[in-house]
């Protein structure tokens, strides 16, 4: 038994780094456990608390949860399969709501209707553990779209795919990160081939992540959307730190900051941090902002451009040029009488 117990400690993760793998603070996960009776992590050697991986699992699955507007107290005492049982139920009331048919189209939109591409290829692939044919059949389906279509038809829905095979206990961690080193490998390659933006009127983007968002794919994605339109991006990877990315936007002269945000944080701190960043940055750099966090698109923040759909990335552009173009008209003074 001692030695079972010692093998299990050796396997589970410290406070520190469950905190960077689920968003949730440490101060909330050492509340939780007082109030909730879950976690219930184990004490090594020192003390210290372990949280053994079958319960890291819940917390990633209770974040979601709450990002997704749920309180701590009904979810938190929740086994995985009623957490899994209550994330499906949520995603699939957000599909109808978020459905193409549920809300008239935009006026003056340019993107037709996605084509409907199967994703079981795609998943049968990473269920067997075949990351060339995986690499083959989204290679083909990159030279038969175009990049544009590709990432919104293909990889956007393959990530919420993944993810909820993951959630559902279909897909190991190690088979979802297998996906995405694998599209990352695609997009990465596509980018590379692509023709350096005109000049002028390129707006320069500069896209990161925040401390605590650690999946860097959305952020590619929106990479090779942003290039096709033209734009000069500027990537500095993962969770970079406010006063970094403040002096990072002075120092690249960058026109855009664009964050991409996971559904893995409290509502709370994501707008806490996109109002203290617009706060910091200089009034004439805009502000775009997007991905799963369902808190960037509550009440609007001031100054911040939040973009759920990925179709609507050509419409910031335009627009940026507009009023990039409308600035650098000759100002007159007014006519004296």
């Amino acid at each position: 038994m001692p030695d079972l117990e010692t093998a299990a400690i050796a396997a589970a993760l410290p406070i520190a780094a469950v905190e960077r793998e689920t968003g949730l603070a440490k101060d909330t996960l050492r509340v939780w456990e007082r109030r909730y009776g879950f976690p219930q992590p184990l004490r090594d050697a020192a003390g210290d608390r372990r949280y053994p991986p079958e319960q890291v699992q819940r917390l990633k699955l209770i974040a979601r949860l709450l990002d997704a507007g749920q309180r701590p107290g009904k979810v938190v005492g929740l086994d995985k399969p009623a957490l899994q049982a209550l994330l499906a139920r949520l995603e699939r009331a957000q599909v109808r709501a978020t459905a193409p048919d549920a809300a008239p189209a935009a006026v003056g939109s340019r993107e037709p209707r996605e084509p409907d591409v199967p994703l079981e290829p795609f998943t049968r692939a990473i269920a067997a553990h075949e990351p060339q044919t995986l690499r083959r059949l989204l290679g083909h389906a990159l030279s038969r779209l175009g990049l544009a279509v590709f990432v919104r038809a293909v990889v956007a829905p393959l990530n919420a795919a993944v993810g909820d095979a993951w959630a559902q206990g279909r897909f190991e961690i190690y088979e979802e990160h297998l996906y995405t080193e694998v599209v990352t490998t695609v997009l990465r390659h596509a980018l590379a081939a692509l023709p350096p933006p005109p000049e002028p009127g390129t707006p320069r983007v500069l896209l990161t992540t925040l401390p605590g968002q650690l999946h860097g794919l959305g952020l590619l994605m929106v990479e090779a959307l942003l290039a096709l339109e033209g734009c000069s991006c500027i990537s500095l990877g993962t969770q970079t730190p406010l006063s970094d990315l403040v002096q990072a936007t002075r120092a690249h002269r960058a026109d855009v900051v664009a964050l991409s945000f996971a559904d893995v944080q409290a509502a709370a701190l994501v707008r806490a941090s996109v109002q203290t960043l617009r706060a910091q940055l200089p009034a004439a750099v805009q502000l775009w902002v997007g991905g799963d966090c369902d808190a960037l698109y509550g009440p609007a923040h001031t100054g911040v451009h939040a973009v759920r759909d990925l179709a609507r990335l050509p419409v910031l552009v335009q627009n940026w040029r507009t009023g990039a173009a409308q600035a650098a008209l000759p100002q007159h003074p007014p006519a004296t009488a």
